[in-house]
């Protein structure tokens, strides 16, 4: 992108890791293998968004609905995910050249459906990035849009019940201090390849003035010059915000 340009890019990109199933389908091949192709894009375009200098983007890697995928496909994507945390542990002199802030996103408590061990590795995976300063990269997993907004609901319910804040005083930001995404930059681009024309329950609350990009390429097939493609249209659209197009930002 050309150096004004730039000075637009999104501050948080969100994406919606779709198509990985079809694109294994229409080569032969097991849901899982297109799954772990979609790693490899992943890695590629999280780094290339970092080198852009776009400051936060979220993955939507499993949601909470997929759960009744085919017991054999959710099998693999957590040994996918072991795997991966795994591998990641093992490179940490490139982990540190990376920079990125890596964050779990979505209900991981203990006792839940992701497994221990997976809960563990990506904790501490966290821990290591924590002065990472490059890109945060939040990585949705057993993650629901209704999930995370009913869950800082409860954290009001809570405060309130103890006093700790009066019902009749709540504000917008109150409920946005308690999402997972508290504290990061606003969303402003959600990027969703495979012909999909729908959020599926991501970030709902985050996406209510989110520029949305949609593609027919699956994602394991997601590259570069996609990437710049939905930059390039987010650029160009007029970002109201609810004013008069005389009004407009960006």
């Amino acid at each position: 992108m050309s150096g004004g340009e730039s000075k637009l890019l999104p501050r948080h990109v969100g994406i919606i890791m779709d198509g990985n199933g079809r694109w294994a389908k229409q080569r032969g091949l097991p849901r899982t293998e297109g799954h772990k192709a979609g790693v490899a894009v992943f890695e590629r375009i999280c780094e290339y968004a970092a080198d852009l200098g776009v400051p936060a983007l979220t993955f939507y890697a499993f949601s909470t609905e997929n759960w009744v995928r085919s017991a054999e496909e959710v099998a693999g994507i957590m040994e996918l995910f072991r795997c991966q945390l795994q591998k990641a542990h093992r490179r940490a002199a490139e982990n540190e050249a990376k920079r990125w802030r890596i964050r779990y996103i979505g209900d991981l408590e203990p006792g839940g459906p992701v497994p221990a061990d997976i809960i563990d590795l990506l904790r501490d995976m966290e821990r290591k990035a924590m002065d990472k300063d490059r890109t945060v990269v939040n990585i949705a997993v057993n993650y629901g849009g209704r999930q995370e907004i009913l869950r800082a609901a409860r954290r009001l319910a809570v405060l309130a019940q103890s006093n700790a804040i009066a019902p009749a005083e709540l504000c917008e930001q109150d409920l946005e201090d308690g999402l997972y995404t508290a504290g990061q930059p606003p969303l402003d681009l959600i990027i969703r390849p495979s012909g999909e024309q729908r959020l599926s329950n991501f970030m709902l609350w985050q996406s209510a003035y989110a520029e949305l990009w949609f593609s027919d390429v699956l994602w394991p097939d997601f590259t570069e010059q996609h990437f710049d493609a939905a930059l390039a249209a987010f650029v160009r659209r007029g970002r109201r915000f609810g004013a008069t197009g005389e009004d407009e930002k960006g």
